[in-house]
């Protein structure tokens, strides 16, 4: 590996499939450090703190925020989501691969603070194909399906501002290129 590892930023929009790459990818390479998010949303069926997020009070984050705890935060579906800094500072002092999987708010937010970070946009082969996938979760009311669609919009069209583009066609192909991107294949 070169000098210090960059930070990498995966990001693009809900229901593209972000999670599922990483997780292949880290099942494969157990050495890239995904960042565990703080979030204000109640856990789903079968997340654990501290492993899938860190599931805290609107008054715990509301502290993180102040004192500058995170390094990026956003509002999203109303619910509010961070990234602890302390934690990702550390990891690549030491010269390991770090991956944040975030939205396109707290993807702007790291370019700010951090302009070295390389920044991953994951796009869906499709709008067809974004939209299959998050109505076909089934885990959320139609309301916030439409939300999701409405800011999905959005996030698309942010694709510029990104160094790099994924399609994700294939999980096993992306989490390859995401891989190489990061220096560890």
């Amino acid at each position: 590996m070169s000098e210090r590892p960059r930070l990498t930023v995966l990001s693009g929009p809900s229901g593209v499939g972000k999670s599922t790459v990483v997780a292949h990818m880290r099942k494969e390479h157990p050495e890239v450090w995904l960042s565990v998010s703080a979030t204000t949303r109640k856990p789903r069926p079968g997340e654990q703190h501290g492993v899938h997020y860190f599931f805290v009070t609107d008054d715990e984050m509301d502290k993180l925020i102040a004192n500058g705890e995170l390094l990026e935060w956003a509002e999203f579906a109303g619910n509010r989501y961070g990234t602890p800094r302390a934690a990702v500072m550390e990891r690549l002092e030491k010269g390991e691969p770090v991956l944040l999987e975030i939205d396109l708010q707290g993807a702007r937010q790291v370019r700010e603070s951090m302009a070295d970070a390389h920044l991953v946009f994951l796009a869906p082969p499709s709008w067809e194909e974004l939209v299959r996938r998050l109505t076909g979760r089934g885990t959320e009311p139609p309301e916030v399906i439409e939300r999701r669609l409405a800011a999905a919009k959005i996030e698309l069209a942010a694709e510029p501002e990104f160094d790099e583009t994924l399609v994700n066609t294939s999980v096993e192909d992306v989490a390859r290129e995401l891989l190489a991107l990061m220096d560890v294949v």
